[in-house]
């Protein structure tokens, strides 16, 4: 397509644990287009943060096998020092804690104007100041020239939060990844910064990777939702499709442990089980089998594949077919329902 500024293609990310290697991102594919966010979501554990981070070529210690395509590129394959020229100019990513992301010992101004610096090599000392007090400006930081000459230590958590996004901007990037931007903030914090991500996404037509738990900021903020378990993805859809047929029973059992006004609740709705660690992952089989025992072994495929249910949008294994929550599976064998 077009629009398309990223794709991975069968993407493997792999960390050795004494002996052996471990997947963690498991042959993911999947596109960003621009003037788009797309969601990543699933619990902790899930490979979310460790695609964000092959993406971004900032594993040391991994083996990655597969493509990511970027500006003509492929970003596996690249030189450090090739992806170091691209990285924070031409991709750029806001950390999920601004605290240790920031340098303490370096004022605000001198952290955003260093990320201008290292990208152009020719820009003026009054130039490289005069950016960095749009920069703040257009984050909303109003004492700009104040701010500039403050430390970390002395910002609040969504000042920080703004700053880190001064940066990753700062160089205009087509693609720009958000790992978490808003878990450590309050409510109100969380608005304004989900506020100015969309507005930058308006403003620079980039394409957005978010990378999130929290449902309610997806439905605010996605254009499509990529459900991420156990290092695999188990559904793509855009985010109306989602939220209103969701197929794969691990995204059905998420949307189920999220408060609804809407239906009378006695209790929130809990995932059995935990994603199992790199070690204990099944290689074979759903991933997800062990959560919903109930489910018989047959209706699971042995190599569970993407299976595109309607146009766009792609579901992991057959078990969805089959699937129903405990819960009212008891509910209906107690009024004789089969």
């Amino acid at each position: 397509m077009i629009n398309q500024i990223l794709n991975v293609s069968n993407l493997t990310t792999s960390f050795r644990i004494k002996d052996d290697y471990y997947a963690a991102v498991d042959n993911v594919s999947l596109q960003v287009f621009k003037n788009e966010v797309l969601a990543i979501v699933g619990e902790s554990g899930s490979g979310k943060s460790a695609l964000a981070f092959s993406i971004m070529g900032l594993h040391t210690r991994a083996k990655m096998e597969g493509n990511i395509y970027f500006k003509g590129e492929d970003l596996v394959n690249l030189s450090p020092a090739k992806i170091n020229k691209m990285r924070g100019k031409d991709m750029a990513m806001i950390f999920q804690d601004p605290l240790t992301a920031l340098n303490p010992l370096m004022t605000i101004g001198e952290q955003i104007g260093e990320a201008l610096l290292l990208h152009n090599k020719t820009i003026t000392k009054k130039s490289r100041y005069e950016q960095v007090i749009k920069l703040l400006q257009l984050v909303g930081i109003a004492r700009s020239k104040y701010t500039y000459n403050q430390f970390p230590h002395e910002l609040s958590g969504g000042m920080r939060q703004r700053v880190i996004i001064a940066i990753a901007i700062s160089n205009s990037p087509e693609l720009l990844i958000a790992d978490e931007p808003t878990t450590a903030l309050d409510v109100t914090i969380q608005a304004q910064i989900l506020d100015l991500i969309r507005e930058l996404k308006n403003e620079m037509q980039a394409g957005i990777i978010l990378i999130t738990h929290d449902l309610g900021v997806v439905a605010e903020m996605a254009d499509r939702i990529a459900v991420m378990y156990a290092g695999e993805m188990v559904e793509v859809a855009d985010v109306n499709t989602l939220f209103e047929n969701p197929l794969h029973p691990y995204t059905r059992s998420l949307l189920n442990s999220v408060p609804n006004s809407k239906q009378k609740q006695d209790r929130l709705h809990v995932i059995q089980g935990v994603v199992p660690s790199l070690q204990n992952l099944p290689r074979t089989g759903c991933r997800f089998a062990h959560r919903i025992p109930w489910v018989t072994e047959t209706a699971h495929e042995k190599m569970p594949q993407m299976h595109e249910v309607e146009p766009q949008h792609y579901v992991r294994c057959t078990c969805y077919k089959h699937f129903d929550f405990l819960e009212k599976n008891k509910e209906d064998h107690k009024h004789g329902i089969s």
